[in-house]
This record gives structure tokens, sequence and C-alpha cells, in this order.
């Protein structure tokens, strides 16, 4: 018998109990739809932090305090105090960094920012006069603060958008005052609204990093340090001299025992890419565990299939039907079954996606996309098909052997 007639004699037992085999399905629709659901989230939350990575510069070098986690029990490292002012003098220093073309400590801590009756609650960032520079983010009103008031530490402040607009509404902030600590900051700046971004700016205030230390977190050490190589091709060997300098300043002869660990955005991005496919892959074998039940499913009602059918398989084995015919229809009614459930998952996967996409580009960043995953697509059609292969195997082959003789007296 051919395949062709195969494939049809399959899909008139199907269209015969159209609402079963609606249902039959749904287990594997949900599947499938989480599935790409999952996957088409996952993807675009990846090109968003990539994205947002790469446009830190390929020049930019991050040094933080503490070893560099390799597990939960090593976050703790993290908040150390290893990062001291004799440092910067260390890495400014042209003979142990070679290639250094800016280099800027932060201080970091949150605090109550008070105008008249208002109070935020928002983070103070303390750094240098060249962190807008580093960073590319520079005031849409007024200025930044000078070398001067770093050295001055001059209590003075760069507001980010929201934060001035949750303090002062619509009014020009630049040359008014608000209270941090019980200190009273002079507003010289506002930055313009940068909710697109990841790491946003606008619920920060920031201010020279010698009035943070002086005023507002009453330590000596720094929270991080943002470096800038003169070119992208000498980055490794900014980092290599880098490391070299805060060993030699910390007495340290081992690598092993560095208390300081240093990153550029090509490293976040391997550790961005690596955690995003690692959790899209955790959900989606969660969300997979929805496929093996509608296989259950699609196994349990085409046993029902076969009981109800019985006299019309003994009629077809009596008109001169193989056991391999028999089988290979009950198989095919299975395939088809779940490869039809596999492509409806797909379609409602990629609109729901489509949907949460420009939700997530109009609350969580504005340059959100959507992401189909192609692979995904395919990947899901074909476990569709393959459950229903496997799980259709043990009814097909009930099919097949039954006799035709006590098929035929069946009722």
């Amino acid at each position: 018998m051919q395949l062709k007639y195969h494939v049809k004699t399959a899909y008139t037992g199907l269209r015969t109990n159209k609402s079963r085999s609606l249902l039959t399905i749904l287990g594997i629709v949900i599947g499938i739809t989480a599935i790409i659901i999952v996957m088409s989230v996952g993807e675009g939350a990846e090109n968003l932090i990539l994205g947002q990575i790469e446009g830190l510069g390929a020049t930019t070098i991050s040094i933080d305090p503490g070893k560099q986690p390799q597990g939960p029990s090593s976050y703790a490292e993290i908040y150390t105090d290893s990062l001291k002012e004799r440092d910067i003098r260390a890495l400014k220093n042209p003979s142990n960094v070679q290639g250094l073309r800016d280099l800027s400590p932060m201080v970091i801590q949150p605090v109550s920012m008070v105008y008249g009756d208002e109070t935020e609650r928002a983070s103070v960032v303390g750094t240098s006069e060249v962190f807008a520079d580093i960073t590319g983010t520079y005031p849409d009103l007024g200025e930044f603060f000078t070398e001067e008031d770093v050295r001055q530490k001059s209590r003075v402040a760069v507001l980010g958008f929201k934060i001035k607009e949750k303090l002062f509404g619509l009014s020009d902030a630049v040359g008014e005052t608000i209270r941090m600590k019980d200190q009273s900051f002079r507003i010289i700046g506002v930055f313009p609204s940068d909710s697109a971004s990841l790491f946003s700016m606008d619920d920060m205030a920031v201010i020279p990093y010698t009035t943070g230390q002086q005023y507002i977190t009453g330590t000596s050490h720094f929270n991080s340090m943002l470096a800038l190589a003169k070119t992208k091709e000498i980055v490794p060997r900014v980092v290599a001299d880098i490391e070299a300098t805060l060993r030699e300043s910390h007495d340290i002869t081992d690598p092993d025992n560095d208390d300081f660990n240093v990153s550029t955005p090509e490293d976040a991005a391997a550790i961005v890419g690596t955690i995003t496919t690692v959790l899209t892959a955790l959900l989606g074998s969660v969300a997979g565990i929805s496929l093996v039940v509608g296989g259950i499913g699609i196994m349990n009602i085409m046993l029902v299939s076969v009981t109800e059918r019985t006299r019309e398989i003994g009629l077809r084995k009596a008109l001169g039907a193989t056991e391999r015919d028999i089988l290979l229809q009950f198989l095919f009614e299975a395939v088809i079954l779940t490869a039809f459930g596999g492509i409806i998952g797909i379609i409602l996967g990629a609109l729901i996606s489509y949907a949460a996409a420009l939700v997530l580009s109009s609350t969580v960043a504005s340059d959100w996309a959507f992401s189909f995953p192609l692979w995904g697509a395919f990947l899901g059609f074909s476990v569709s098909a393959a459950i229903g292969l496997v799980f259709g195997i043990y009814p097909a082959r009930s099919a097949a052997k039954k006799s035709p003789m006590e098929a035929l007296r069946s009722e």
C-alpha cells in the first residue's frame, strides 16, 4: 500500500472525530507554545543585555574588589575593601600601566534625597570627573563636575532624569539644593532620560567620589573602578598591567590569592551568554514536561480509538490489509496529530512572544526587540512529531495484532 494512501487514510480517520482530535493535541500545543515563548523571551533578553554591554565600549575595563565569583558561596568576597586610593595612584602611573586613557573610582550607596516636602530613595554614585567620558553619559541640563570639585570635595550633584522629575517635577532643578545624609548638595546638572538602557542613570545621583567618601559612605575604599584603554587592540595588555600593578600594590605573589577581579565587556558578554543559555534550557526543560504529558494523553486516546474501531480493523484485514498497513495507519494518525499540534503551538508561541516583546519594550527597555528562534521552531515541530511516533507505536501495534475474525465479531 502506498505511503500517500496511508497518510490519506490516517487523515480521514482523524477528521471523523475532530473535537476529540483537537482536545488530544492540547498538551502538545501548550508545551510547544511554552517552549517558543521561553526561547523567544530568553533570546530577546540576551540580545538586549549583550547590546547594553557592547554599548559600554570595547575599551572599557571594570575593576572590582574581591575574587571573581565562582559560585554562590564566593559572592560574599565581592564586598571587600581591597581597592584604595593608593591603587589609583599606582594605576595612573604610566610606568605601571601603559595605554591607560582614563580611570574613575566609584563609591555607591542608596540614600534618601530630600527637597522641600519631597523625599525619594535613590542610589548615589561617587566618581571622578572622567566618569562622563568613560561611560559616554553627559548632562542634558547644566554641566558635570570638574577635577577641582573632586579635590575640594564639593557638595555638588548631577541628577538622573527620573529622580529629578520625582523631586522637582517639570521645573529646572539646576541651581537648586537637596539634602542627603543631613548635608546640602547643589544640583549642577541633570542627565537625559536613559530609560532605554539596561544600565540606566535615571534613578541615580552622581557626585565627586571624595565628597561621597566624606559625607555619604564614611569609608576610604572604593566599590569599583572603571578604566578606559586608549585602543581596543591593547585592552588585553592593559588588563595584564592592571592585574600586575594591583598585585604589587597589595603584596600578592600568587594570582589565586587576588583580592580583586578585572573584567571587560567581552568577559561580561561571555558570562551573560552562558547564564541565559542555561536558564533558557532549564525553563525549556520544565515546559517540555507538558510534551510528555501530552504524549501520554495521545497514547491513551489512540488506545481508546483502537478499541472503538475494532470492527473497522477486522474489515480492513478481511479485505487484504496487512499488519503493516494497520500499524502505519494508526502510527500516521498519531504523528499527524502531534505535528499539527506542534504547528499550532509554534504559531501561538510566536504571537504571544511578539505581544510580550511589545509589553517589555514599553515597560522594561524600549530597545527590547522581538526575537523568533527559528531553530526552536524546527526543534519544536520535530519533537512534537517524534512524540507522536514514540507514543503512537504501542496503540498502533495493538491495532495491528488484532485477529480479523475476532475483530469482525466484536460489537
